[in-house]
């Protein structure tokens, strides 16, 4: 007797979308890439443009012959060199700190047992909710009391501490198979070990998502350097373009915008180089609670 095997199943095609509701979407997509590009490419616009250009109605959208006088002239209005040496150790210090601070707070919410773990997660969870204007006065008297007052310490020690990336990377370690880091326990490795060898390796899309957050939040920071530090040698870049904007004022935005070219350039490198990790980051801590 002659076996028949079953008829197989062909998987049904996917149905296109129409043209028309294509085109709508397609309408769409390009109405919200031009909000959020318009402002940027205007910026780099009217940093390469004449003062004249800059003022010119009709506006001209590109200037007829790019110059970039208006970058030496920024460059020189403000000791920008300065005030980038002090954003990238306040944003590379930061960012390292706050990172293994919240890499190490959230493995143990995950991987240890202590007393009142789930009441200190939900400080934690409150500490989001609270307004960082909330802490500047008592941060500022301890680091007053610290002698550190337009120091790199009152820049950073003060903002080490980050409940939102805690929270990230506590959600994503939940999502991590707990038989890996129990075998790395039966083979002896240590929390430690088991962290650096098999739970971070596991989780770069994750950490590469909050240290790009990280560090943007470090880069762009205003009011607690602009508290902390008084002198223009421990100003950062955003202090910085303000000055620049107080010192210009209206008379030459050409300067202006490429002061503020100056800071944007770096995080928009950053957020290029790591954006294939970013969106898988973030959704990774959405899939467990």
């Amino acid at each position: 007797m002659t076996a028949t095997m079953p008829p197989r199943s062909v998987p049904a095609r996917p149905q296109r979308t129409p043209r028309p509701v294509r085109a709508v979407q397609y309408v769409l997509l390009l109405g919200v890439a031009a909000v959020f590009l318009g402002p940027l490419y205007w910026l780099l616009a009217t940093s390469l443009k004449t003062p004249d250009e800059i003022y010119q109605f009709p506006p001209a959208w590109w200037s007829s012959g790019l110059t970039w006088e208006n970058f030496r002239l920024a460059w020189e209005a403000a000791p920008f060199d300065r005030f980038f040496v002090n954003s990238t150790v306040a944003t590379v210090a930061g960012t390292a700190l706050k990172v293994v601070n919240a890499v190490l707070t959230a493995y143990a919410f995950v991987h240890l047992r202590f007393p009142f773990k789930n009441v200190l997660f939900l400080a934690i969870l409150g500490a989001m909710m609270v307004p960082g204007h909330v802490t500047l006065l008592p941060n500022y008297l301890t680091v007053a009391s610290l002698g550190w007052i337009n120091t790199y310490a009152g820049l950073i020690i003060p903002g080490i501490g980050s409940a939102f990336a805690t929270f990230l990377m506590r959600q994503h370690f939940l999502t991590l198979p707990r038989e890996v880091t129990d075998a790395a326990s039966v083979d002896g490795a240590g929390h430690l070990r088991t962290l650096w060898q098999v739970v971070l390796p596991m989780s770069r899309p994750m950490l590469v998502t909050v240290v790009v957050i990280t560090a943007v939040e470090e880069w762009n920071n205003f009011v607690w350097p602009l508290i902390v530090t008084n002198t223009a040698e421990m100003r950062t870049l955003p202090i910085g373009l303000l000055l620049l904007k107080d010192q210009e004022g209206p008379a030459n935005w050409g300067t202006t915008m490429a002061g503020t070219t100056f800071v944007l350039v770096p995080m928009l490198l950053i957020f290029f180089v790591a954006q294939r990790w970013i969106v898988g980051g973030i959704t990774a801590g959405a899939v467990k609670g």
